[in-house]
């Protein structure tokens, strides 16, 4: 087997490590929003300086 391949395979291996991790974050997130606050959790508002008022 030559480095190529082997470079190959191991990118397209990573490729489906981060999807598997983003779907499990999204799937974690979503739970969150969804469940019952717990005590003590504000949500904050944090205002983009970078932003243009529209």
């Amino acid at each position: 087997m030559d480095y190529k391949t082997m470079y190959f395979q191991l990118a397209a291996k990573v490729a489906d490590a981060l999807d598997i991790l983003l779907k499990v974050q999204q799937e974690g997130e979503a739970q969150f929003m969804n469940g019952e606050p717990g005590p003590g959790l504000k949500v904050l508002v944090i205002q983009d300086e970078n932003r243009d008022s529209e």
